[in-house]
């Protein structure tokens, strides 16, 4: 299984600024196809399902910039949860290496949004150009009537398609049901306007016009994977010892002895590619893993009488006979660590407090003398309350003897989603003071739900009379 490659100057220059030609991919059926069509529904389906969805009144999914609040899934999230979203970063982009050590470019074929989108462009312009040949007939005809409005109305589609992804795209950042009432009336801001198109317009020239390019020329996966690959990794081959020297043939004749191999050379393979290249000469950076060439290829061998596998999942061991080993070094280190990162990602999500305590000393005076003799510190609390919901707090100082909390109410109440600021003094007797500076704590909870608890240290600062 080689990797194919060119050494002459010439024609690399020559792949790099030739003309793009155009790719009508093959509509293909088969298992690897059906798996690819139930990724998109399902993956397209969350996506513009998931930002009409409630949970407790509040959208399932919805990143509030303003408000600097995310909510997901129930559970609302602050800047100061943004270690969470690092993990959970780092669980997918270990997840990615895993799958593709073990599975080559599954991502790409089935998953990545260009692909995802892509299946769905490609879907309709077969609906409406029709299959392939009939697509490559229209775009050599001259410009008609006929021609105007088969093309015009698959780009109206296509635009229409687009902007409701671009819609749906900010539905996440903006309450969709508002979006929608705002749209409805042409009263959107002039950021939600400009993303709803931007993001329209990516949708509309990555799927509609680009497509391979973007695999080929932009995406970057595509040039590091093959640090991910060894010879244990599955991916698409072609059995060129089985099925070489190709040639066409009828399906009865004997082509054993002629000395042909299992290949009819229909060129099916690459007509489904959607990346246009011929996999049996070996793996390639621009094969993306979907598998068309596998069904297509499997359906011939079925008309011709002869075995599948011709085109294949496999691993370049056991193209050469060898064993497959699954469990191997990288392997096992990547599991291990995306199992250690993931089940602490789990735990802290477990064990989040949802409620944050800041605690900011007045830097104004070192400390101050009351009336009665008493060394003071001033502080101001910051609270934030990171539910929906408002609780009531009761504020406690602890840490030397004889300390005493004053502020100006001793049981306050935080909204849902509020931050509150207090400002508190702390009063010791100077005699049960040790050093110069001691450190204190200060815990606030909830009367209403006592898991709800914070503490925060400070220092206290103070003359020295021992």
């Amino acid at each position: 299984m080689s990797q194919k490659t060119t050494n002459a100057p010439d024609e690399v220059q020559a792949e790099i600024y030739k003309k793009r030609e155009k790719i009508y991919p093959r509509e293909v059926h088969g298992m690897f196809a059906r798996l690819r069509v139930a990724a998109v529904l399902a993956l397209l389906g969350l996506y513009y399902v998931i930002p009409w969805l409630h949970w407790n009144g509040q959208q399932l999914v919805l990143f509030d910039l303003p408000a600097r609040k995310f909510h997901i899934f129930g559970l609302t999230f602050w800047p100061q949860d943004f270690f969470f979203l690092a993990m959970l970063l780092v669980v997918a982009a270990l997840a990615l290496f895993l799958f593709t050590t073990l599975a080559g470019r599954l991502w790409c074929g089935y998953a990545c949004p260009q692909t995802v989108w892509t299946e769905v462009f490609l879907w309709i312009e077969r609906r409406i150009e029709g299959d392939r040949p009939r697509q490559m007939k229209l775009d050599k005809a001259p410009w008609s009537a006929r021609k105007l409005a088969i093309k015009g109305g698959k780009h109206v589609v296509w635009i229409l398609f687009s902007l409701w992804t671009g819609f749906t795209f900010v539905g996440y950042f903006t309450p969709i049901h508002e979006l929608a009432v705002k749209l409805l009336h042409l009263q959107t801001g002039p950021w939600e306007t400009f993303w709803i198109l931007f993001y329209g317009f990516a949708t509309y020239g990555n799927a509609g016009w680009m497509r391979e390019q973007v695999c080929i020329y932009m995406c970057p996966y595509a040039r590091f994977q093959s640090a991910m690959f060894d010879r244990n990794t599955l991916v698409i081959s072609y059995d060129e010892g089985r099925g070489e020297p190709r040639g066409s043939r009828k399906r009865d004749e004997d082509y054993k002895a002629k000395g042909l191999g299992d290949c009819i050379d229909c060129t099916l393979c690459v007509q489904v590619c959607p990346t246009g290249i011929d996999i049996r000469d070996g793996l390639q950076y621009q094969c993306i893993g979907c598998a068309a060439c596998v069904d297509v290829c499997d359906q011939v061998m079925d008309k011709m009488g002869y075995p599948k596998g011709l085109i294949r999942y496999t691993t370049e061991n056991a193209m050469q006979g060898k064993g497959t080993r699954v469990l191997r070094p990288r392997i096992v280190i990547y599991s291990i660590i995306l199992l250690i990162i993931a089940a602490g990602l789990v735990y802290g999500l477990a064990t989040r407090v949802p409620m944050q305590l800041d605690v900011m000393r007045d830097r104004n005076a070192l400390y101050r003398e009351t009336a009665t003799g008493l060394t003071e510190n001033v502080y101001t609390l910051r609270l934030i309350n990171m539910e929906d919901v408002a609780h009531r707090f009761v504020l406690t100082a602890e840490g030397l003897e004889g300390l005493r909390l004053v502020a100006d109410q001793d049981v306050f109440e935080v909204p849902g989603g509020a931050v509150v600021t207090l400002p508190v003094r702390v009063q010791v007797d100077p005699v049960h003071l040790e050093t110069a500076s001691s450190e204190i704590r200060f815990t606030a909870s909830a009367l209403d739900k006592p898991e709800l608890h914070r503490s925060q240290t400070a220092r206290f600062l103070g003359p020295v009379t021992r």
